[in-house]
């Protein structure tokens, strides 16, 4: 277990509040940083516990170290020493064993007590494992043999790397984003990837069936093998015990040297459950982010559900659990903070915490640009669905739809009022980006819309309203950077996106923002050099 050590409190008089913080995640990283003014001015009592070794990573990332593409230092959210030098006190490789709500008492295995006025569960989700014949069915210990791998964390992206590195035979089970964006990455990379799934496209209900057609060709372009409508049942070893093919219900056998998990993630809710505190999908907290039922016990992040007391709330109503997304892990963690920082700090109080809206999907390759929101299932011709919204007295759902399957476009746009509910934008990049902003502000589309189109045109952005965003606009919408703030880090001396992304956050999340950051920092150098 690694222990870094907590300079002596500043505080003179009253003792700072003792607050601790379980897991050391990209989410309990950003509370981390924004709760570090708290403890530099003696306030706070700050320790965080994470499993690993390593201080906070970008998991989202683990994919692209896997197949070369980025590095273990530019994943880093953290470093323990800089925490130190604050007087945060970080303990890694420690396994938190219970918690003890009587006494306020986090205990690990070696022993150790941690004693908290505030205690913040930033646990986050781990891999969900299939019961598959062959796999250690248990979820909180599964024990996978060898050439089975989840993309969890760095050891998973070492198994990975050493497959890409031989051009082995890789098997991805799982048809969403994360299974999708490995399984391109590794076949660009040079392995032989084979994506088995549920269902007749990728990305299942998410998806449209015309829109997961298209990207069905594109990704059977890009060299990947697809197997669809698939139920897998169990796995074929060696006589070694490692892996080599994944048998499905009908008999067939996939065969391969790795086989990648990507069925999704459930929240690490277990250690909460054994405290006594109140947990559904995840564990349960209200709209301050705290434990049901308990003053002292915050969640945020995968493991937390806002889903408060009050049985009549429209908000908890339409939640539908954690995300699995970054960012709104991150927005709770900023929110959080701010509100232990005023009542510590006497700093202003956070306003309520927003309502997150349904993410959107971006899927980041090479050879495929995807963005996706909302409900995009509306059939363009389906008047009975017009009735039906006559009758209710809701505004007509309208659907405008445009394809050109032998070239991998595609775009859809679901509105209400001119109001975007749900898009697809499938090898349009201007048109996604825009889409994306629109999406996100609740902005009307233009009338004509065909404008949106033409953004990927050979006129660009002629027309299009919105379509040279200013600086107030939001770049990075993980971590909620507007494209101002990247264009002044630019201007004050950074270079390059790791910099950028240093000084800024920009890209630190799922880095489906970085060409932009990119971009931003080519034209700046372009108008220096001119």
């Amino acid at each position: 277990m690694t222990f870094v050590h907590d300079p002596a409190s500043l505080v003179s008089g009253s003792a700072p509040e003792r607050v601790v913080v379980v897991g050391f995640g990209p989410v309990a990283a950003r509370f981390v940083d924004e709760l570090r003014p708290a403890v530099v001015a003696g306030a706070v009592q700050l320790t965080v516990v994470g499993e690993e070794e390593h201080a906070a990573y970008n998991r989202v990332l683990v994919a692209d170290l896997g197949v070369g593409r980025t590095s273990l230092a530019s994943m880093q959210l953290a470093d323990a020493d800089e925490l130190a030098a604050d007087g945060v006190r970080a303990i890694l490789g420690a396994h938190v064993q219970r918690i003890d709500r009587s006494r306020r008492n986090v205990h690990l295995a070696d022993g150790t007590a941690l004693p908290y006025d505030r205690l913040v569960i930033a646990t986050g989700a781990r891999a969900a494992i299939p019961n598959l014949t062959g796999l250690n069915p248990d979820p909180l210990h599964p024990v996978l043999p060898a050439g089975v791998t989840a993309l969890r964390d760095l050891a998973d992206a070492e198994r990975l790397a050493e497959a890409v590195r031989g051009r082995k035979r890789v098997v991805v089970l799982g048809g969403g984003v994360l299974g999708l964006e490995a399984a391109l990455a590794a076949s660009e990379e040079g392995a032989n990837v084979t994506v088995v799934h549920h269902g007749d496209k990728p990305l299942g209900r998410q998806i449209d069936a015309a829109g997961g057609g298209t990207l069905s060709m594109i990704l059977r372009q890009q060299g990947l093998r697809l197997v669809r409508n698939a139920r897998a049942t169990g796995i074929a070893t060696d006589s070694d015990g490692a892996f080599r093919a994944l048998v499905l219900d009908d008999g067939t056998a996939i065969e391969g040297d790795l086989l990648v998990l990507a069925c999704g993630a459930r929240p690490r809710k277990e250690l909460a459950e054994g405290a006594g505190l109140a947990v559904g999908s995840g564990v349960l907290v209200d709209h301050r982010l705290g434990a049901l039922h308990t003053e002292h016990v915050f969640a945020i992040g995968d493991c937390a559900e806002v889903r408060c007391a009050d049985h009549s709330c429209a908000a908890c109503e339409r939640s539908s659990g954690p995300t699995g997304l970054i960012a709104p892990g991150w927005r709770q963690a900023d929110w959080l903070a701010a509100s232990f920082r005023a009542r510590l700090l006497g700093e202003p109080a956070p306003g309520p915490l927003p309502e997150e809206r349904p993410g959107v999907i971006l899927l980041k390759a090479r050879g495929v640009n995807l963005a996706l929101a909302g409900g995009v299932q509306a059939d363009p011709w389906d008047t009975t669905a017009w009735e039906d919204d006559a009758a209710a007295g809701r505004s007509p759902l309208e659907v405008s739809l445009w394809a050109d399957a032998a070239h991998g476009r595609y775009v859809k746009m679901c509105t209400s009022d001119g109001v975007l509910e749900g898009f697809v934008a499938l090898g349009m990049p201007r048109a996604a980006a825009e889409l994306t902003l629109l999406f996100g502000s609740g902005a009307e589309l233009p009338a004509d819309r065909s404008v949106l189109l033409r953004l990927d045109g050979p006129e660009g952005s002629l027309g299009a309203p919105g379509s040279a965003p200013g600086p107030e606009s939001t770049l990075c919408r993980c971590a909620g950077v507007s494209r101002g703030t990247v264009q002044e880090s630019v201007a004050s001396g950074c270079s390059t996106v790791e910099e950028v992304s240093k000084a800024t956050r920009a890209g630190t999340g799922c880095g489906g923002c970085k060409d932009s950051v990119r971009e931003l920092i080519e034209q700046h150098f372009a108008v220096v050099a001119a």
